[in-house]
């Protein structure tokens, strides 16, 4: 029978979240905060804060590539978010050095001044998996084949928060393309469609997985709160693949916009994600997207099968396509094309 009960979400705890100044964990700390939590952020000297100074949050200054920093955010926490990570760096190391080492920092500082921590939620990715066979899918259970250094290196952190055995009651979630406000590539490719532009990139038939980050910050909040999720690693999508022109058609309606696609060359995205790298770095940000972005979208398919977090946790996805690009629109607080 089909599951008709509320999934269990957090209430009353007190939760650290990690890298809070990011797409994703500005989301869940506001959901958290909203659910009366009591939520701390964890965010670096000198990030953006902006979007957090709006939220009933506490920020503690901390970085998880120095331990010794981390003792007063994970002290006391019942819960931890760990969503802190490198999405883009200048060479393996970088990578290795934030995604893999900072979570085996945190780890051992859960492990150290935290022993009776309820659930550290460990946010992962696809890529730690591997793009999945082309008209195929993968499940938890397939061996990881990472492609890019970023998908090793949070396969090697997969594998820090699993090293904790049973001394640790961790769960692994791994999104798929996450959408929603505040997602650098939306923010770049709605104001195209300002334009009356709808950009085309990847390859025509590569499909991956999506979900709206709403979807995903309760999909994160059932598995801190559900037991039966100790101990396990779970995809998490809308259950539909899209290709990556789906996407661009979907702001386009949301937007009421209507246009040609014009397509992309390999080189072009390629040359505009390497310049964009330049000016991230420039700037200290993170970039809108990277080379390797781009590779991935036009070589493999990202398609991932989560019937495990739907059938044993009773996960469902509230939005489709459409709805999540409509509200991602709506969230900006006009139509896109006001001005044009």
């Amino acid at each position: 029978m089909p599951n008709t009960l509320a999934p269990p979400t957090p209430r009353n705890s007190r939760c650290l979240v990690t890298g809070a100044s990011g797409f994703i964990s500005s989301h869940l700390a506001a959901a958290l905060a909203a659910a009366g939590n009591e939520v701390a952020c964890l965010v670096r000297p000198g990030s953006r804060r902006d979007i957090l100074s709006a939220l009933p949050v506490r920020l503690i200054e901390g970085d998880c590539l120095r331990r010794e920093t981390l003792r007063a955010a994970v002290g006391g926490a019942d819960l931890v978010f760990h969503l802190a990570g490198a999405i883009s760096a200048p060479g393996r190391e970088a990578f290795f050095a934030v995604n893999a080492g900072g979570t085996r920092n945190l780890v051992e500082a859960c492990l150290e001044w935290n022993p009776s921590l309820r659930r550290l939620v460990h946010v992962s990715s696809i890529s730690a998996a591997g793009p999945s066979p082309r008209g195929g899918s993968r499940s938890e259970a397939d061996e990881c084949r990472p492609v890019s250094d970023y998908g090793r290196s949070k396969l090697e952190a997969e594998r820090a928060v699993r090293g904790a055995g049973s001394a640790l009651p961790w769960v692994i979630v791994r999104p798929p393309n996450v959408l929603g406000p505040r997602q650098k590539e939306l923010e770049g490719s709605i104001a195209l469609l300002r334009l009356h532009v709808r950009p085309l990139v990847g390859r025509r038939a590569s499909r991956t997985s999506i979900i709206g980050v709403w979807d995903l910050v309760r999909a994160l909040q059932l598995v801190a709160a559900d037991e039966r999720a100790v101990g396990r690693t779970f995809f998490v999508t809308d259950g539909v693949p899209v290709s990556w022109r789906d996407i661009t058609a979907a702001f386009a309606r949301a937007a009421g916009r209507r246009g040609a696609y014009v397509p992309v060359p390999f080189p072009v995205q390629y040359a505009a994600a390497a310049v964009a790298e330049l000016l991230a770095r420039w700037r200290r940000r993170t970039p809108p997207f990277t080379r390797e972005h781009v590779t991935a979208a036009r070589a493999y398919d990202w398609v991932y099968d989560d019937r495990a977090i739907r059938s044993e946790l009773g996960f469902r996805s509230e939005m489709d396509l459409d709805g999540v690009a409509a509200r991602t629109v709506a969230a900006r607080g006009q139509r896109v094309g006001a001005h044009g």
